[in-house]
């Protein structure tokens, strides 16, 4: 942290970062309480016929030097909260909103202490983990037309090393219950349903729909390395999204989504040296 710079209000002190979380929540509550958007809530046991997109993550994961009790509890929050968004049906002109359906964790809910991320540092406390569900909602939401209207980036970091890394770097999203929210809204024409769930070793999701859709998406991560600025690794490179006609094959749209930028938090043994720039000491001003 630059000591020159003013301590924000939530930095002071433990109970002044509760006090700016408690803040924050009831701000959005009350913003949720006269919006106009409609949240989908409605589920249903019977799936819709056609398989949009699934993907499944590894919910046990050497992070590091990371705890591996953190992530056994991450097992148990999963199995928590998959139930409370399994099934949901998101009908034309509704808004997906992951904490309207999985609700405030607590302790008393069955949640544990999990790993979070704070100040752009690991941490950990009750419900933590839950950023996997979230990362793998929106992977799946990147392969549909829907309008992502709330996503936030663990922008700047990279903290933890590849481990069996099946999507590119820089698709993740960050969660804290009320006040930075996943959500997306549907703008088609027809109903889909999200279905997640664990099992022993991954956590599972698919969207299915009423018809299948005429265009597929590609997601792929280009011009990726490491580069050394100033003593420090960074990880860069960009995410691209294909949109392709079905029928013909031939690419609609090419789009880039996501710059990364993000300075390593890990040790530098855990960097792959056949990604680092033959340029790898450099700086900021050189760059720009």
């Amino acid at each position: 942290m630059n000591p020159r710079r003013r301590k924000l209000f939530c930095e002071i002190s433990p109970l002044c970062y509760e006090i700016s979380v408690a803040k924050c929540c009831m701000m959005r509550r009350l913003r949720d309480c006269f919006s106009t958007e409609r949240f989908c809530h409605l589920r249903s046991d019977a799936p819709l016929p056609v398989v949009v997109c699934k993907h499944k993550s590894l919910i046990r994961r050497q992070l590091g030097d990371v705890d591996m009790a953190l992530q056994e509890n991450k097992a148990v929050n999963l199995a928590l909260a998959a139930p409370k968004i399994s099934g949901v049906l998101i009908r034309p002109g509704e808004v997906f909103s992951l904490w309207h359906l999985v609700g405030k964790t607590s302790a008393r809910k069955g949640y544990r202490e999990g790993l979070m991320i704070r100040h752009g540092r690991p941490d950990k406390g009750i419900g933590g983990g839950l950023c996997q569900l979230s990362n793998l909602i929106h992977w799946i939401v990147l392969h549909t037309p829907f309008e992502i209207t709330e996503h936030h980036h663990h922008d700047g970091v990279d903290l933890f090393p590849d481990f069996g890394r099946q999507v590119p770097f820089g698709v993740g999203t960050s969660i804290s219950y009320n006040y930075l929210d996943y959500r997306f809204k549907n703008n088609t024409a027809q109903t889909f349903q999200l279905i997640v769930y664990t099992d022993e070793k991954y956590l599972n999701a698919e969207l299915r729909a009423e018809k299948p859709l005429e265009v597929k998406y590609h997601i792929q991560s280009r011009n990726e390395h490491f580069v050394k600025e100033n003593g420090v690794y960074y990880r860069c490179g960009e995410v691209w999204r294909e949109c392709i006609d079905k029928s013909t094959g031939k690419a609609l749209e090419s789009r880039l989504i996501k710059t990364n930028h993000a300075q390593a938090m890990y040790d530098e043994k855990y960097i792959d040296k056949s990604k680092i720039s033959n340029n790898t000491e450099q700086t900021r001003s050189e760059q720009s």
